[in-house]
């Protein structure tokens, strides 16, 4: 850490239990004031920037942990917990600690700990995260940044697994290398091999030259594949092979490349389900999972909501100072966002387009919420439900229809994806891609589905 940083680091040691007068003095003499606590109470003149609490504290850990997160949710919460209680660290993460050490450890682990959640909280990258989940999810992914494992971020469409992935590979050693990303439901079954593993010229009809893959591209560097649970199970077991044997072979030759390639895989869907319904292989996952994140939707981290609208409008605000109006600051804050980052950001786009002054207005960000907000901009024009516009009402009708074909059919199965494919006639693919379009235009599936059946 910085002078600057250590001179304004002060730490509230919550028991001294946990810390020896190693790490006691090491502390001190890294540069942080130490105050010792018995026990979080109110009336303090200064703030911390670090609190350290140890399960010795009995009972009442976790709760202490609940209010050091509630009073100070700018500080860096540490939890201590002996080896023998390893699975309270999960819990004390659940609660809202930042990371955690297991005792014995030495002077030189806790002050790389406290250092790392120190840098993050005062640099997160090119992520724009405000919230204690968000920055627990962002604590993990700099930690597993450091090694070269595997990492598998899991979470709802839209909530930013592909920029989770690329500040995993900015702060890693390999953030001068290339990133590459793939998105295995984009790319046609027959063609996905080719593009991921590369190809000879003449190894197939239209191979007329030589062509890299993905893997040779990203080759010191970081391989996204999104989308991963979308990939046929005969190209998941070339993958593993891939991925164990650390080397890859173009399509049409018969010579190995040896691979120096971290590789981060997501997906919107639960794997382990996928799994269990025989779609994707076990040992693939088990490879594939060895840390793994998860982003929570952004109705759970409503701290973020602000920030990332402003974050947008000074994007795509073409140097214009736009700013939004209290009442529209509400309604970001209440609506659930079902289509999460991805949606926000489509919302801002069309606020700014529709705005007719320099405040971002109700009527503008056009949310279900605010329909009777709509007839307010004279830039809308809504045709009455009684004499739909020729064609695009009946093509509205129809959607409807389909789209709520679709819920009754995934009710009665229980949301089971697979079985729902089959009784629709598509594939299960396809039904990825109709649920996608049904999100986009905000429909909370899992919240309609729970709905009909209570």
């Amino acid at each position: 850490m910085s002078t600057d940083t250590m001179a304004s680091s002060l730490l509230w040691l919550v028991s001294r239990e946990g810390v020896s007068d190693v790490c006691y003095g090491a502390l001190l003499a890294e540069g942080y004031q130490i105050e010792l606590m018995t026990a979080l109470t109110r009336g303090e003149q200064q703030a911390p920037r670090v609190i350290l609490l140890d399960s010795d504290i009995g009972p009442g850990f976790l709760e202490q942990i609940r209010t050091a997160v509630s009073r100070f949710p700018k500080a860096v919460i540490m939890a201590v917990v002996d080896q023998g209680e390893s699975a309270l660290t999960g819990e004390a993460l659940r609660a809202g600690a930042c990371d955690y050490v297991l005792k014995p450890y030495q002077p030189s682990q806790l002050l790389r700990v406290l250092g790392q959640s120190l840098v993050l909280r005062q640099s997160t990258g090119n992520m724009v995260v405000r919230s204690r989940a968000g920055l627990q999810v962002l604590q993990l992914a700099y930690r597993a940044a450091q090694t070269s494992a595997a990492v598998l971020i899991g979470g709802e469409s839209g909530t930013g697994k592909e920029c989770l992935a690329r500040y995993i590979h900015q702060v890693s050693g390999r953030g001068q290398g290339p990133f590459v990303a793939v998105n295995c439901a984009a790319i046609p079954e027959s063609m996905l091999e080719a593009v991921l593993f590369g190809y000879n010229k003449g190894a197939f009809t239209g191979a007329a030259q030589a062509q890299p893959g993905k893997f040779e591209l990203a080759n010191g560097g970081t391989l996204l594949l999104d989308e991963i649970a979308e990939m046929p199970l005969n190209l998941q077991a070339k993958l593993l092979r891939v991925l164990q044997e650390k080397e890859v072979e173009r399509l049409g030759s018969h010579q190995k490349m040896q691979l120096d390639v971290r590789i981060v895989a997501a997906s919107n869907r639960d794997l382990r389900e996928a799994v269990s319904a025989g779609e994707f292989r076990e040992d693939l996952f088990y490879r594939l999972d060895v840390l793994p994140l998860s982003w929570p939707p952004l109705r759970e981290r409503q701290e973020d909501i602000l920030p990332l609208a402003h974050h947008f409008l000074g994007r795509y605000g073409q140097g214009e100072q736009f700013r939004f109006s209290p009442e529209a600051e509400r309604t970001l804050m209440s609506y659930r966002w079902p289509g999460n980052i991805r949606e926000l950001e489509n919302v801002i786009q069309r606020a700014l387009i529709l705005a007719r002054s320099a405040i971002i207005d109700v009527a503008d960000l056009m949310l279900p919420e605010s329909q009777t907000s709509r007839l307010a901009n004279p830039l809308i024009v809504l045709t009455p439900p009684s004499t739909p516009a020729p064609g695009k009402g009946l093509q509205a009708s129809r959607q409807r229809a389909e789209f709520d074909y679709v819920l009754q059919t995934l009710q009665q199965h229980s949301g089971h994806r697979s079985r729902t494919a089959e009784a629709l006639g598509l594939t299960t693919r396809a039904l990825r891609y109709k649920l996608a379009t049904m999100r986009e235009q905000g429909i909370d599936i899992e919240r309609t589905i729970g709905s009909r059946t209570a």
